[in-house]
């Protein structure tokens, strides 16, 4: 299966730091900026992973994970939520939900890279 990663935050400039590292890494990226847009792009073609923002307008990543869980391709899928939040209530409720794991904001690419292959294995 191609590496496929479908990013989904709002911020473009989110988007365009997640996605430039990913594609120099070899990924294949698809983009949303927002959970509903996402799940249009989810229910028609498979990923491997999904990062995703925690706060957007229209469906936030925690509804987001939730809806992908019910998802019989995504059951097994990784999930990494995107956040500024380092409480642990709000990784506890993503854990939850159905998130792998998650990567507080600001981020260094590094970062992104080992938790992408720490969920990919």
């Amino acid at each position: 299966m191609p590496k496929k990663v479908l990013v989904v935050d709002d911020s473009e400039s989110i988007r365009d730091v997640v996605s430039y590292t990913l594609r120099n890494e070899g990924y294949e990226v698809a983009l949303a900026e927002d959970g509903d847009k996402a799940l249009d792009k989810i229910r028609k073609e498979k990923y491997r992973l999904v990062v995703t923002d925690l706060y957007m307008p229209n469906m936030d990543g925690m509804e987001l994970i939730r809806e992908i869980r019910k998802l019989d391709d995504y059951k097994g899928v990784p999930i990494l939520f995107l956040t500024t939040e380092s409480q642990l209530d709000k990784k506890k409720e993503a854990k939850q939900a159905g998130a792998t794991g998650w990567i507080v904001k600001p981020f260094s690419p590094e970062k992104l890279l080992k938790a992408l292959k720490k969920v990919l294995r």
